[in-house]
């Protein structure tokens, strides 16, 4: 036997760092020949046979250990070569394979060395499990980031879990390991076994792991996610050379497991979902849809938020190439993805991130920059250069291998804030005093301009609910570099005054005009979120005050209200239709109360009709972040709760005006100034009976005259429905000074 008792015992105790340095076809070294080592435990005979070289014999490998070390020496001089090993079991059955530790490394030096520097942009391609070929031989390269464990073995239904059959080399000072396991195909399910820096042996999931097997067994699943035929190429093409802030974009929010349903307990697949969504998003039109969080996560009822696998599509509703399809099916009919994204915490579950090799390797190690109290999860180690590599190509492995069109990022605030919902004692500041966390800010900076140089016309949305500045703005200017910002302070306020009696509104005429002391500092979306339909907080509809004729006016006023004020909309499901119980991820929506009636169907109906206005109509888009395309005509009239606005194109052309009366009293002949004279027409009024209303209204359209009102030169005496939002066009393109 050539091999120290140190070596061999290191071997078979399952301790050793870098096995391919004893295990494989290696040279003596002190004479001509070589050695061939093969730890297969169970096995009866062992043999190395040529695979290229024919006029080499085969070598019989000789038992060395009890348990399975097997060696050879051939005095044959010459270099190493390929072989395979044939090995003979107790049941007098073979099998052939070429030998895992003949192989040199999957991950190249260049890879190592970027990622050390938290550089390495696909970083995704490299680390995890990857469908390769060597040599001919098919197999799955493997590689993992544990740098403080003693040991790493890939263990999966390929050879019985066993630690023993499949050891991982570490490659220098990394911290990566690595092997390449010949005969792995898609479909194989795997784990990495690690001897973490305590001595323990703990199991854990691939942070790579690109499909994963259904809690509570979370395996990981080799798979191929590159493989799924894309006919979205035009799409693609379209989005690149488009401007996001630009464009019509209004959001349908939804969550995959309680959209709808097959049966009371089994939700749609992704491939099954395509069709219906589709026909509901033509039907509502909906120019995106934004799915809460996709990543695989072992807790059903986090919706998606507590992530234990950020390179996955959940299997809970299909295999990465259904998710593709989803995705491509939407591309083709014309309907943007957008999804949540999830950098700011992760769960503790003991199988996947959380001290990972024994160390808080993701996490921070001081618990006060390293966990949320509130949320029972661990905070990233934003840092650590492989850490930050892990999320910047995590958002850009969404983009590339799933065509995602914007990414929506969760809970800004808890990452740029060291003290976020801390209290004193509970958490640490930044290295000049301060709250601020620096190393978050520089992350969230790093990610927004990887992902709007690598894929121009995706966006990025921040759900950020403080005062930071310059969130919309790019990194050049000192901004975080986001597309887009969640205004959730127009969330707070709108919702505020609409859940008020309107007798009582006109005291609270102000959280309906607020929103515009502030709008151009960001560029907004107006969100209509999940978060404000959960935790006793009701629906949209029941805020509203009223009998069932009030509550219905008040939500078609509110929901036009969002789609024609300056912003980018957000609804979440439900909302469109008017949901009436509290959003309850384990049931299906309501969808039989549009058979309950005028008035939910009516809502349907409005929110398709407000989409196809807002798309159709260039003012109510083209100029959301411009001063030029918004102007108040009266925002003073607190007394009878009405308000009135214009909305322009870039250029100043083409005014509409909107006029809500917030209040169930039918004004007529109420004046309000205009910019042009002639006929404005009626384009949509809420209280239409098409949609549960009274039917009051100005007969298609109304004629201005030249009485100056409102610092307007003509003016027009309208009719104002009740609790009615009522929208005019002038069908001239004329520039207004």
């Amino acid at each position: 036997m050539i091999l120290s008792a140190a070596e061999l015992e290191a071997l078979v105790s399952v301790r050793h760092a870098s096995p391919h340095d004893l295990l494989g076809m290696h040279p003596l070294g002190h004479r001509p020949g070589l050695v061939v080592r093969a730890y297969q435990p169970g096995a009866v005979k062992v043999e190395a046979v040529p695979v290229h070289e024919t006029r080499r014999s085969p070598l019989i490998l000789k038992r060395v250990h009890e348990t399975g070390v097997f060696e050879g020496v051939s005095h044959d001089p010459g270099p190493v070569y390929a072989y395979d090993l044939v090995v003979t079991w107790p049941d007098g059955h073979t099998s052939r394979s070429r030998d895992a530790y003949s192989f040199l490394p999957a991950v190249g030096e260049t890879d190592l060395f970027l990622f050390a520097q938290g550089n390495e942009r696909r970083i995704y391609e490299k680390l995890g499990a990857h469908l390769r070929q060597y040599d001919g031989v098919a197999g799955t390269a493997f590689a993992v980031w544990a740098p403080h464990a003693q040991r790493v073995s890939v263990v999966g239904d390929f050879k019985h879990w066993d630690g023993r059959r499949h050891m991982l080399r570490r490659l220098g000072s990394s911290g990566v390991w690595e092997i390449f396991v010949p005969g792995v195909g898609e479909g194989a399910l795997y784990k990495f076994e690690l001897r973490d820096a305590h001595g323990n042996v703990v199991l854990k999931t691939d942070p790579y792991g690109a499909f994963f097997e259904p809690a509570p067994k979370n395996a990981s699943i080799v798979w191929n996610n590159r493989k799924f035929g894309w006919s979205d190429a035009a799409w693609l093409e379209t989005r690149r050379l488009a401007n996001p802030l630009q464009a019509p974009l209004s959001i349908y929010e939804l969550h995959l497991g309680s959209w709808r349903k097959k049966t009371m307990t089994e939700s749609f697949s992704y491939r099954e979902l395509a069709g219906p969504l589709i026909d509901h998003l033509r039907r509502t039109g909906f120019t995106h849809v934004e799915f809460l969080p996709v990543s695989e996560h072992a807790f059903y009822p986090s919706w998606g938020y507590q992530v234990t696998g950020f390179y996955s599509p959940t299997c809970r509703y299909g295999t990465p190439d259904d998710f593709q399809y989803l995705v491509n099916a939407l591309h083709d009919a014309g309907i943007g993805v957008i999804i949540d994204w999830v950098p700011a915490h992760f769960p503790r579950d003991e199988w996947a991130l959380a001290r990972f090799d024994g160390t808080c390797l993701y996490e921070h190690e001081d618990p006060r920059r390293g966990a949320h109290m509130d949320w029972g999860t661990l905070i990233f180690n934003y840092e650590r250069h492989e850490v930050r590599n892990f999320l910047t190509a995590n958002a850009l492995f969404w983009c590339d291998r799933y065509h995602i069109d914007g990414l929506r990022v969760d809970a800004v605030a808890s990452m740029l804030y060291l003290d976020y919902s801390k209290k004193a004692g509970e958490w640490l500041p930044n290295r000049y005093g301060g709250k601020e966390n620096l190393d978050a800010i520089e992350l969230l900076r790093e990610f927004n301009h990887l992902v709007h140089t690598e894929y121009p016309g995706v966006s990025t949305i921040a759900e950020e609910s403080t005062s930071w500045g310059m969130v919309s703005r790019p990194p050049y200017l000192g901004g975080l570099g986001f597309s887009l910002k969640w205004n959730m302070g127009w969330m707070h306020d709108t919702l505020g005054y609409f859940k008020r009696e309107p007798v009582h509104r006109k005291y609270h005429h102000n959280e309906l005009t607020f929103a515009m002391l502030y709008h151009y500092h960001e560029n907004f979306v107006l969100p209509l979120s999940h978060d404000e339909v959960v935790h006793g907080k009701g629906t949209l509809l029941g805020r509203m005050p009223g009998d069932d004729w009030q509550r219905f006016a008040s939500l078609r006023c509110l929901l036009a209200y969002q789609w024609l004020f300056p912003g980018k909309k957000l609804l979440f499901m439900g909302g469109e239709f008017g949901q009436s119980r509290e959003w309850n991820h384990n049931t299906e929506l309501d969808w039989w109360l549009l058979g309950q009636g005028p008035y939910h169907a009516g809502v349907l109906r409005l929110v398709g009709d407000l989409n196809a206005l807002y798309k159709e109509h260039p003012p109510l888009w083209e100029a959301d972040f411009d001063p030029v395309g918004f102007r108040w005509v009266d925002c003073s009239d607190h007394q009878q709760s009405v308000l009135s606005f214009l909305r322009f194109r870039a250029d100043g052309t083409d005014p509409m005006l909107v006029i809500l009366n917030l209040t169930p009293v039918l004004r007529n002949g109420y004046r309000v100034g205009v910019p042009l004279d002639g006929r404005w027409i009626e384009v949509l009024n809420t209280d239409a009976e098409t949609y549960g209303g009274s039917n009051q209204g100005n007969l298609g359209g109304i004629e201005s005259e030249p009485i100056p009102c409102h610092g307007q030169p003509h003016s027009a005496a309208f009719t104002l429905p009740p609790m009615s939002a009522v929208v005019f066009e002038f069908p001239v393109e004329t520039p207004v000074e």
